[in-house]
């Protein structure tokens, strides 16, 4: 056991973070509000047949994190097949960057971002060519 099952974005906003992820990553959303107690929607990330996790978008609980301030929590990075189109999604749903697309030489293209509520996360496109 250990393996992580689920994640759990804090936003201040909702209907913008269901939006943000939603556009960007195709994200699908559950209302499951009323079992936590708090706005909370589970977050269906992709196909049940697919590697991967679902999570879920839950209220903020305390102050949003602060500009510049270094990650004191998980990151979760998301799985792409195109990088650039990616960032362009990120960029036009009112993300920003966070640290720009750099190689991991032979292995993926990789970038962190913000996004609407201040949250970092990373894309990571898998590229044996990176360099």
């Amino acid at each position: 056991m250990g393996r992580l099952v689920h994640f759990e974005i804090h936003v201040e906003d909702m209907e913008r973070a269901k939006k943000f992820y939603g556009e960007v990553f195709g994200w699908t959303y559950q209302d499951w509000s009323e079992y936590a107690g708090m706005p909370y929607y589970g977050a269906v990330t992709g196909d049940d047949r697919e590697l991967g996790v679902n999570g879920a978008l839950m209220q903020r609980q305390g102050p949003a994190p602060e500009p510049n301030q270094p990650v004191n929590g998980f990151t979760c990075t998301m799985n792409v097949e195109d990088f650039d189109a990616t960032e362009q999604k990120i960029l036009g749903n009112g993300g920003t960057v966070a640290l720009a697309k750099h190689a991991l030489p032979g292995m993926a293209w990789q970038g962190y971002y913000k996004d609407t509520e201040g949250n970092i996360f990373g894309v990571h496109q898998p590229d044996e060519q990176a360099q």
